[in-house]
C-alpha cells in the first residue's frame, strides 16, 4: 500500500529542495550526515545525529531543526535522526488516513482499542492522542521535549523496551 499526501508533481518539485537542504545542513552542522537510508526516502530529509555518526549535542540537533524550519519544513527529532518534510501532516494524521482508507477504521471512535509504542519526540502527537501510549525506556532522555508524555514508559531501552511491552500484552 502506498499513499502520499502530495501529488507526484509536488513531490518531484520538493526533491531538489530536499537534496539541497540536506547538503546545506551537513555543511553547516559539523558531525551530522545524511541518514544512510536517505536515498530510499521519497518525501523527507533525514539527518543522522547519532546512528552512524558520533552523537551530537542538543544544540547541534536544535540547529538542524532550525535550518529545516527556516526552509519551511516540518522538523521532528527521532531517536537517531532529525526528519524534515514539507507539509503539516504528522504520524497521527497519517495513521488516521491509513486506518480509514485501507482498513475502514474510524480511529477517533476506536482509539482505546490500540496501543501505540514509540521512542522519540516525533511520536509526541501519538503519545498525546492514544490513552494506551507507551514510550520505551530511552525516551526518558527526551521527556523534557514532549508536550505530553506517554501514559507508560518501559524500564528497558529500544528493542528490549518494545519486547517488554509485548511480554506485558501477551501476559495480560
Amino acid at each position: 500500500m502506498r499513499r502520499f499526501v502530495s501529488s507526484e508533481a509536488q513531490r518531484e518539485a520538493a526533491r531538489d529542495r530536499i537534496a539541497a537542504l540536506g547538503r546545506k545542513i551537513v555543511n553547516a552542522v559539523p558531525g551530522c550526515a545524511l541518514a544512510s537510508d536517505q536515498h530510499y526516502r521519497e518525501t523527507d530529509l533525514a539527518i543522522d545525529y547519532c546512528e552512524d555518526v558520533e552523537p551530537l549535542d542538543r544544540e547541534a540537533v536544535d540547529r538542524i531543526v532550525a535550518l529545516m524550519e527556516a526552509e519551511g519544513m516540518t522538523a521532528k527529532v527521532s531517536s537517531i535522526h532529525v526528519n524534515g518534510w514539507f507539509g503539516r501532516h504528522d504520524k497521527l494524521s497519517m495513521t488516521r488516513t491509513l486506518l480509514e482508507e485501507f482498513h475502514g477504521i474510524a480511529l477517533d471512535r476506536e482509539r482505546e482499542r490500540f496501543v501505540f509504542a514509540g521512542d522519540s519526540p516525533n511520536d509526541a502527537p501519538m503519545f498525546a492522542y492514544f490513552p494506551n501510549s507507551v514510550g520505551v525506556g530511552n525516551l526518558r532522555r527526551f521527556v523534557d521535549r514532549l508536550p505530553v508524555a506517554p501514559t507508560y514508559i518501559t524500564e528497558q531501552d529500544a528493542g528490549a523496551g518494545f519486547g517488554e511491552l509485548v511480554d506485558f500484552l501477551l501476559a495480560g
